[in-house]
This record gives structure tokens, sequence and C-alpha cells, in this order.
């Protein structure tokens, strides 16, 4: 007893000096990359019309069983400190959150809301919310530190009421949780069909993170008594669809208790190696989301600057459209007018108001026009006019609808984007590789990393 409590003391000390595992160190860094308020990925990701979730700076682990199928007790036992109550009786009236943090703390259902915003939309089930509490604990025992666990109500069948819609709770619990750890305890209670019920269901989506356990298993008698509660409880989970595959694990687990030697085989370190495993998962998730969300947004980003260049080639010849049809509109009318007041008003006047020379060159270029009239049947002069003052009319529509650009990119924006773009290529996405390389440092030698 006094060599554990200086474990726990040595691992508590480590915790104060601030020394942190590489895999908490990740999830934290790659939570920040995310959520900084000026250069955050989320804040980038709204910028160009993206929506990115915050990676989790620790995996959440739900416990779910029957009533004193020993959910409490194995949190105990891993934090090593009894922040839970356990017993017989219901205990776990609701969803309690068991993390670590700098000092021993317990919070209500509101404050639980606000330290976990993904846990929010338990607010929509009614009831819900007054049934939720927060044990903070300084324990850094095993790797307490990167797990939030969700002790669940024990479930019973008959007419057991709980003041809320447990079963929709647990299934939304479950889609949102890393892990399920579904606890079956010998004693009467391990076939609960309320339990099962809940088991197949998140099943259908999320098998891949049920686990299973007879839980208490030294409480089961002897060894064909603990064979017989397990081939009763395999054999029920076997009926329901989904659940009936080959190969059935289901550990046996208990808590140790030096005063009380069991000889049954205790497979509860099988639990940690699973939560374990979980976490290595998640980190790898993480840093493969970060790439990939790396990857979004740079092509998002170069996407905006191409499409942004394009409306600029697009503006900049409906521009030039704009002024030819405009020039045309202006310039028709001009020479229509000068082509009649060239015929009616005598020579000398021309002479006197351009000069000789301009007077000559007017002409040449009234010209065609005097052809055009001079081709006209009589009598269509008239509609002839009227005809190309349509046009012209049409021409001066036609360039100030070209002159009606799209929006295009200022120059601040342009320079942002191409800021930002540098800093997820050249900061983010090296800052990834390298908390990769320090991942795999772990569990790779060196020389097999280059």
């Amino acid at each position: 007893m006094a060599g554990k409590v200086k474990v726990r003391a040595a691992a508590n000390a480590e915790a104060m000096s601030g020394t942190v595992s590489i895999n908490e160190r990740i999830l934290r860094e790659c939570h920040g990359l995310y959520t900084d308020p000026e250069s955050g990925l989320i804040a980038l990701a709204a910028h160009l019309g993206l929506s990115f979730l915050p990676p989790r700076k620790k995996i959440t682990v739900m416990l779910m069983g029957n009533h004193s199928a020993g959910k409490s007790s194995f949190i105990n036992w891993y934090i090593e400190e009894h922040i839970q109550r356990t017993g017989v009786a219901i205990e776990t009236q609701g969803f309690s959150f068991i993390t670590s943090g700098r000092k021993r703390e317990s919070l209500t259902g509101e404050a639980t809301l606000h330290l976990y915003p993904h846990f929010k939309p338990l607010q929509s089930f009614e009831g819900v919310s007054e049934y939720l509490c927060t044990e903070i604990s300084t324990s850094r025992q095993k790797k307490f530190s990167l797990v939030t666990f969700v002790d669940s109500p024990g479930l019973v069948d008959g007419d057991m009421k709980y003041p809320f819609d447990v079963n929709k709770a647990l299934l939304w619990l479950g889609e949102l949780c890393e892990l399920v750890l579904v606890f079956f305890d010998p004693m009467g209670q391990a076939l609960c069909k309320r339990t099962l019920n809940i088991v197949e269901k998140i099943n259908e989506h999320h098998g891949d993170k049920l686990r299973f356990y007879l839980s208490k298993a030294d409480e089961a008698g002897g060894e064909s008594d603990r064979q017989r509660v397990l081939m009763q409880i395999v054999q029920e989970l076997c009926k329901r669809p989904g659940l009936n595959k080959c190969g059935f694990d289901m550990p046996t687990i208990y808590i140790p208790n030096a005063n009380k030697p069991s000889r049954c085989t205790n497979q509860i370190e099988e639990v940690c190696k699973t939560i374990e495993k979980t976490i290595t998962q998640t980190v790898q998730n993480t840093l493969n989301t970060l790439g990939k969300d790396c990857q979004k947004l740079t092509e998002s980003i170069e996407r905006a600057l191409k499409e942004d260049e394009d409306t600029v080639r697009r503006n900049r010849g409906a521009r030039l459209r704009g002024c030819i049809f405009g020039l045309g509109g202006l310039v028709l009318p001009l020479f229509l007018l000068a082509s009649v007041l060239f015929g009616f008003i005598p020579p000398e006047f021309w002479n006197v108001l351009l000069g000789r020379e301009g007077a000559e060159t007017l002409e040449i270029y009234l010209t065609p026009l005097h052809t055009f009239w001079s081709l006209l049947p009589e009598g269509y002069a008239g509609y002839a006019f009227l005809l190309l003052t349509v046009l012209a009319l049409l021409l001066l529509l036609l360039a100030q609808r070209c002159f009606r650009t799209q929006s295009t990119l200022s120059k601040k924006q342009r320079r942002y984007l191409l800021d930002r773009h540098a800093y997820v290529s050249e900061v983010v996405l090296q800052k990834k590789k390298l908390l990769y390389e320090e991942y795999l440092k772990q569990s790779v030698a060196e020389h097999d990393m280059s």
C-alpha cells in the first residue's frame, strides 16, 4: 500500500511540474492549431465557407451496463482515487464525467456543459441537464490525463422510471464517444434487456467502439460457474442481429484486492490496453485529419484565387466589349447627324468651320453614309434613320450591361489569402510533420525513420 501511494505521489508530482506525455502534447498542439483566434484553422475555414471541428484533447470513454456492474469501481481503480460512489444500490442516477485537472473539483450540470461544448446537445434531451455532473481529479495514473470517463446510469428492466430518456441519451453518447465499455456482472442482472437493446442499436453504426467485459468475475463462484454465466451472456448477445459475430470476446475482470485473493483470471489490464490503443489511434486520426484539413484549405484558397483571376479576366473582357458597344452607340448617331447636316448645310460653312482639309476629310468619312442613303428607295430614308437610331440605343444598352462586372477580391483580401496559404503550407503542415515524427519515435527506432 505504501509503495502504491509513493507511485501515485510521484505521478502527481510529475503532473504538477508540467511534464506531459508526447501523445498529450500532440493532441493539445493540434487542438491549438484549430482554435487559435487569430490564425486558427477553424477561423480560416469559416472565411472560406468551410466548417471544421476542433480535435479533442482527450478521448471519451463511456461505461454502461446494469446497475452495480462495477462501472464506478473500475473508474476509481483506474485513477486510483475514490471519486465515484459505489454500492449495490443505483448510485449513478445521471451521467458523471470524470476527468483530470489541476485541482479536485465537482461541477454541476450547467458547468459541465460549459466545460464540454461538444456535449451541449444533451440539453435537448428533457431532464438530462439536471443530472449531469463533472468530477475533476488531479490523478495522473495510467493514461487518465488523456481520458474523460462517462459513468452512465445503471440500467434495469421493469417499472424503473428514469428522470430522462436514458436510452436516447446513451445512444447519442455512443455516437460521440471513442470507446464504449459494456460491463456485465454475474449477479443476476447480466441479461438486462434494456442494456442488450441499447448495445444492439449502438452496434448498428458504431460496433467498432463496443467492448464487452464480465465484471466482478471473482464473485461468480467457481470456474464452471463463470463459464456458465459467460455462455449465457454470449448466447443472448449472439441472438441479436449484428452481434452474432464469430470469435466473440468477453474478458473476465474484477477489481484486485490484496485482502481478498482470487484464483480467477483477471484481465482488467486488457481494459487499460484497450484504452491506450484507442488513445494512440485517436492521435493518428487527429494528425491525419489535420493533414486532410490543411489540404482542403490550401485547395480552397487556390480555387478562390483562381476564380478571382478568372473573374478579373472576364471583367476586363466585359469592359472592353462595353467600350466597343458604347463607342458604337455614341458614334453612330453622330455620323447620322453629320451626314444629314452635311447634306443640307452648304459646303462653304464646313470650309469656314473645319477648314478646307477638315471639310474634305469629313466628306471622305461620310461618303459610305451618302452611298447608303443614295441606295435607299425613295420614302425609306425615315425608316432607315429610325432603325439606325434603335441600333444605337441597343448598342448603348449592351454597353451598360457589359459594364455590370462581378465583384473581385480586394488587394487586402488577396494578400490575406496568400498569407494564409503560406501559413498552412509552411507552418501548419510542417508542424504536423514534426508531430508525426515525435509520435512515431515512441515506437519506431530513429534509424528506421530516415
